[in-house]
């Protein structure tokens, strides 16, 4: 029986979701066949615009960048931990990685299935399940240095706020100057954990739905997946084209 080829990646759209504070993403032609002969796009956006991996320097700029990674931490047999049917918020605990865990090991992806992906595009997608820091120490002392999650972050994402740029400015204008905003910004510490793993770690983001995966690993069919990022320079992370080989 022939394998199959699973793309894991969401398409690159103009107005796409990002992490609150991240750049937009534009999509704009830059020639025509009209006016130059050939087609062209210009592209705007971040290094962890859609589908993409982080390096260790993302979290902190003593650690190694995008380019000074090895290959073979963006691929190779995945664990497909089912973390399906937790509440909008969830802690991820040891506990719920535990049966992954066991099949997992050095050289292997593990991969988060929260079925978040489903929430694409809304504001429900912000409030994905994330690891706690414990979780990801547990990650990291099983041997895994490459985790991939079909939601927004591994840790915690903040609320974005009003999508209305006025309703937003009016809001900032009304908080007070003793309020203190950013006790409840993202400490990251899931990132920290498994990015700053031994020899280094990498974490793919916004993956999209995973159930076959799933399907397939019931089924006792091997999995591997692929999460080769463009070769950017000195980089904190980069899209990816994430695909899954199962069989």
């Amino acid at each position: 029986m022939a394998a199959t080829l699973v793309d894991l990646t969401h398409q690159v759209t103009t107005a796409m979701p990002v992490y609150p504070g991240d750049p937009a993403v534009v999509l704009e032609p830059a020639l025509t066949t009209a006016t130059a002969g050939v087609n062209v796009l210009a592209l705007h956006l971040g290094s962890q615009s859609g589908t993409h991996v982080d390096a260790p320097y993302h979290v902190d700029v003593t650690w190694p960048t995008l380019d000074g990674l090895p290959l073979e931490l963006f691929t190779g047999p995945a664990v497909v931990a089912d973390l399906r049917g937790l509440e909008p918020r969830a802690a991820v605990t040891p506990e719920l990685l535990a049966p992954a865990l066991e099949r997992a090991g050095e050289g292997t992806v593990l991969l988060l299935a929260t079925g978040w992906a489903r929430h694409w595009a809304t504001d429900a997608y912000f409030a994905h399940p994330s690891l706690t820091p414990d979780a990801a120490e547990a990650i990291v002392a099983a041997g895994v240095r490459t985790v991939g999650v079909d939601a927004l972050s591994v840790d915690p994402t903040p609320d974005p706020g009003p999508g209305d740029p006025a309703v937003a400015a009016l809001l900032a204008d009304l908080t007070d100057e003793h309020d203190h905003p950013a006790a409840d910004e993202p400490t990251l510490a899931a990132h920290r954990v498994l990015l700053g793993a031994p020899g280094g770690g990498v974490i793919a983001e916004n993956l999209t739905d995973l159930r076959a995966l799933l399907d397939a690993q019931e089924a006792g069919l091997p999995v591997e997946v692929s999460l080769f990022p463009l070769r950017l320079v000195a980089a904190d992370g980069a899209p990816v084209r994430a695909v899954a080989r199962l069989g």
